[in-house]
């Protein structure tokens, strides 16, 4: 779909992002040996016997035969696997996080919901009682398990402009969906402070110093702004490259939502918009030009009042940054500001 069409998030037949993974076992972003991590998060000696579990639940539980299980990538307290089967390809999510089995298991709900509305999303696959996610027990403990169909595409190219452009305008149409929707008490957070609030507390208690005529900016900027009018509301949380699938300059598949919370519209695009670039670990700032870029589609769909519009400079100098990894800042994050 071309710029100035009808909608930029084109549902569309498509996978997940398991085919630009390395086969086999392997970490998404941490530098540690990843049978250790394997063996000490969950429980498994090796690929093989992940493969021989997964295999067991999918059977008895969501009715899958397994052919085979291809690859897997473990992220903290979470892992995924990608598998064949006599039904076509899915991906297996699980986490051993229990502090977050509710929010999991309501986002789950809701990626159905969006699914129905057309948002291009991976929608779970119902298990034979029905349920969208499932907590069984793991060698170590309980699991929130999830499967996806998989999709394919490509990760979102910061240097495509036409793709960038794209992004901005389904990132739009996201937070417009998320809205229409009715929130899910699993997934909020009563009593959200104001921005302001929120800034001032940051620069008094956890800028570490890194960028002290940034956070003087910060400050005066955050200064003289009023509070948003807009209500805060679900929002995607982690939009970009890597969570971005695309096909041509399309918008194919949105990933991870994992991570939503509860914020204003405006502070999603401006983390989306420092952050839009990263893949894994391939961290570095985002160029100004590849932000511009990104509103742009963004405000094709829904315009920035004034307001929102000034908070989205300040949001966006706050991002970048808490971006500064520390004064070992190879990918120039300090330098960017």
């Amino acid at each position: 779909m071309t710029r100035g069409a009808p909608t930029q998030c084109a549902p569309l037949p498509f996978s997940y992002h398991g085919r630009m993974l390395p086969p086999g076992l392997s970490m998404l972003w941490e530098q540690v040996e990843p049978k250790e991590a394997l063996r000490e998060r969950f429980g498994f000696d090796e690929f093989a016997a992940v493969s021989d579990w997964v295999s067991k639940v999918l059977d008895e539980v969501w009715a899958i035969s397994v052919v085979a299980c291809g690859r897997m990538v473990i992220s903290d307290h979470n892992a995924i696997v990608w598998v064949e089967s006599s039904h076509g390809p899915f991906v297996v999510k699980w986490s051993r996080s229990q502090e977050r089995f509710a929010n999991l298991e309501a986002s789950a709900r809701l990626l159905r919901v969006l699914d129905r509305q057309g948002v291009p999303v991976a929608a779970p696959i119902a298990a034979l009682d029905g349920r969208d996610r499932v907590m069984l027990d793991g060698p170590l403990g309980p699991l929130s398990i999830a499967v996806l169909p998989e999709l394919s595409g490509d990760w979102l190219d910061p240097e495509d402009v036409a793709s960038v452009w794209a992004a901005g305008a389904c990132l739009a149409e996201l937070h417009e969906a998320l809205r229409s929707n009715p929130v899910d008490q699993m997934l909020t957070t009563a009593g959200v402070a104001g921005l302001t609030e929120r800034i001032v507390e940051w620069i008094a208690h956890q800028d570490r110093g890194l960028a002290p005529v940034a956070s003087h900016r910060l400050k005066e900027l955050v200064a003289n702004l009023p509070e948003l009018d807009d209500e805060p509301q679900l929002v995607h949380n982690d939009f970009r490259a890597a969570n971005i699938l695309t096909r041509g300059s399309n918008i194919i598949g949105v990933l991870d939502f994992d991570e939503m919370q509860w914020d204003h519209r405006v502070s999603d695009l401006a983390k989306a918009s420092i952050y839009l670039g990263t893949r894994f670990t391939d961290w570095r700032p985002t160029p100004a030009a590849v932000r511009q870029t990104l509103r742009a589609g963004y405000e094709s769909v829904r315009p920035l009042g004034p307001v929102e519009a000034g908070w989205l400079d300040a949001l966006i100098l706050w991002q970048a940054i808490q971006a500064i990894p520390g004064t070992d800042d190879p990918a120039g994050w300090a330098q960017a500001l």
